[in-house]
């Protein structure tokens, strides 16, 4: 819903201070992921990957949880807080992995593997959570796959480029759903070959959501806390970084003396950028505090199912 439709914000209004004080009137928490706008991550109570926004989501005590991300992320602190307000900035901001997973298809695919383990990346629906029996993250998935039984076979999805690189990092073959991220699978690799010959000492950093192509050149790959942290404590004083452009703030706050790329894609655009989480803005935090709306809401069964292969997930973690 947009801003004008839900109230007009006075322009001269300090939205920062505002969202501060409403955070406290509310007892609200503000749990952002990296791919926000800076000035959202430099608001947010707690930052971080979808991992580490799921543990915090279960451990808050905060009456209201304002989640800046996307609407599976604040399904999930919905399911794991079903006592809690959850709100959104805007409830469009989406997931095209997710989108390309609908439930129907996904419990189709399931039926004719009866005996297989699912592991489904948790840029899901609530409702493909709930027909799955792990959840994992791209922090924790390589730990997931290798929980599973060597004789049992293993569904994952949605992700193909995740599913691929974990196969080669465990040695699994595993039967992966045909799905990618729309900003990952948009980095041009010949754009990055013409950056790299520009800096030469610059390392490339990708997540491993990247085409298959792209992650053989990587120096490093991992999921978008690991990348931060690798680029904290690597040597190397260049980087560029192919994954959602977001992170790079948090990079050149933690190292301000190096230099930080961002991978460019194909076209002449910003599709570098998640076109679902910038979605969320300034003006949509404060107007979710102010009015606690929207909200996620669920019914009763379906929480408790998608809870069941959360909790697996978290128990692993």
């Amino acid at each position: 819903m947009s801003e004008t439709v839900r109230g007009k914000i006075d322009p001269g209004l300090d939205l920062e201070a505002e969202i501060v004080r409403l955070k406290k009137e509310r007892n609200a928490v503000l749990l952002a992921h990296y791919y926000q706008e800076g000035d959202i991550q430099d608001l947010a109570d707690f930052l971080g990957d979808s991992l580490q926004l799921a543990q915090q989501a279960k451990k808050t005590t905060a009456d209201v949880i304002l989640f800046a991300g996307v609407h599976f992320m604040a399904e999930t602190a919905k399911i794991l807080n079903p006592d809690r307000i959850v709100v959104v900035p805007d409830l469009e901001a989406g997931c095209s992995l997710a989108d390309g997973c609908p439930v129907d298809r996904f419990r189709a695919w399931r039926a004719k593997y009866p005996d297989a383990v699912s592991i489904t990346y948790i840029n899901c629906t609530a409702e493909v959570k709930a027909e799955s029996d792990y959840i994992c993250t791209s922090s924790n998935a390589e730990k997931i796959v290798r929980a599973i039984p060597e004789d049992k076979e293993i569904l994952f999805a949605p992700d193909k480029n995740l599913g691929r690189w974990l196969e080669q990092k465990t040695g699994r073959k595993m039967r992966l759903w045909q799905g990618s991220c729309v900003v990952h699978e948009t980095f041009s690799l010949r754009k990055i070959i013409a950056l790299r010959e520009e800096h030469p000492t610059a390392k490339l950093i990708a997540h491993p959501e990247c085409e298959e192509a792209l992650l053989r050149m990587a120096a490093f790959i991992g999921s978008t806390t690991a990348l931060l942290k690798y680029t904290q404590t690597d040597d190397a004083q260049a980087y560029i970084v192919a994954t959602e452009s977001g992170i790079v703030h948090q990079m050149r706050k933690a190292s301000p003396h190096k230099t930080f790329l961002e991978g460019p894609p194909e076209k002449n655009c910003a599709c570098n950028e998640c076109p679902f989480m910038r979605l969320n803005t300034m003006e949509k935090v404060y107007l979710a505090l102010r009015d606690l709306e929207p909200r996620i809401e669920m019914p009763l069964d379906l929480r408790e199912r998608a809870r069941v292969p959360i909790d697996r997930m978290l128990a692993l973690s």
